[in-house]
């Protein structure tokens, strides 16, 4: 909250409450309070942020922002899903300052008012581009149209929502965009091999958009997480590969890459280097771990009817939707 403390004055803190007078030019600290509290609202790197976030109507995005409105962060969602995106802002509104628009991250006309409105009330200091979709399944058998959803959704938005934001990080000389990517972005998973691809690439993407904006006071971020707690892996049996994380620990992942940018992070952490070392393995080795751990099946073998709404939503994930009648 540092646009709360003008330079100067003493700083007095009597029933959790700071106030501030011009007395003094040199701040000094008294009352019930101490120096680990006074820190945290002057270092405050989210409180009083313009944070912007894609596919936020549900899961990790609703996640993200209930997390980021926790700490004060002024936060605009979008997602092509209208009536859920209505639902999504009933939600959060008790949390603090939310707006939301109408969002398809495929198409740039929309990303760009989606930005221009999330602007309104003061320049994007944080675009977090998470939308993403994960139809899954036998290769042979993907269709064409998930195929397009996957790569237009998961790697085309975030290259949308980066060539559309970074211009104006740029020009202030600080910014950060933060991308939603994947472990299955580092390790390949038969059953999601498009899916792969389109994480590979928000990867790889992430890595070089850093070291290109990072001289600019721009910084790009990856969070990369592990089998997630949402719709995306309704209908399969992971528990035996990898016990899934929760939205909430997605979300608390982003709150620490705000306020401590890295390049980076995969949730949960040790999973980072567990992904180099099964990638360092010879192929038979790897293979036979993955048998082992079920890893290999988790994506081909799964309850199809559980999957079936998901399925039919993610395979066409392209413009915006909006409830019946409208």
């Amino acid at each position: 909250m540092e646009q709360t403390l003008p330079l100067g004055g003493d700083i007095t803190a009597q029933h959790n409450v700071l106030w501030l007078s011009v007395s003094n030019p040199f701040p000094r600290i008294s009352g019930d309070t101490n120096l680990t509290r006074v820190k945290s609202v002057v270092m405050d790197k989210i409180t009083g942020k313009n944070i912007a976030i894609t596919g936020a109507a549900r899961g990790i995005g609703y996640a993200t922002a209930t997390a980021l409105l926790r700490r004060g962060a002024r936060v605009v969602i979008g997602d092509r899903d209208v009536e859920a995106l209505g639902s999504a802002v009933e939600g959060l509104k008790e949390e603090g300052n939310v707006d939301a628009h109408p969002l398809d991250v495929t198409d740039p006309a929309s990303f760009k008012r989606f930005l221009e409105a999330a602007s309104a009330g003061g320049p994007i200091d944080v675009l977090v581009n998470n939308a993403g979709v994960m139809p899954i399944g036998p290769f042979l058998s993907t269709s064409d149209r998930a195929i397009r959803s996957m790569l237009e959704v998961n790697l085309y938005g975030v290259i949308n929502g980066c060539q559309l934001a970074l211009p104006e990080m740029v020009a202030r000389r600080r910014g950060q965009v933060v991308n939603i990517a994947s472990v299955a972005g580092l390790m390949a998973v038969p059953g999601m091999a498009v899916y792969n691809a389109s994480k590979f690439g928000v990867v790889g993407l992430s890595r070089a958009l850093s070291d290109e904006f990072a001289p600019q006071g721009v910084q790009v971020s990856a969070v990369l997480p592990t089998f997630t707690n949402t719709e995306l892996i309704a209908g399969t049996d992971s528990t035996g590969a990898q016990k899934p994380v929760e939205p909430e620990d997605i979300a608390a992942a982003v709150v620490r890459i705000i306020e401590k940018p890295r390049v980076q992070v995969t949730v949960p952490k040790p999973l980072g280097a567990v992904t180099t070392i099964v990638n360092s393995l010879p192929t038979g080795v790897r293979r036979f771990m993955s048998k082992k751990t079920g890893t290999d099946r988790v994506f081909l073998d799964f309850d199809t009817s559980a999957r079936t709404a998901y399925e039919n939503r993610a395979g066409s994930s392209l413009g915006v939707t909006k409830p019946d009648g409208e």
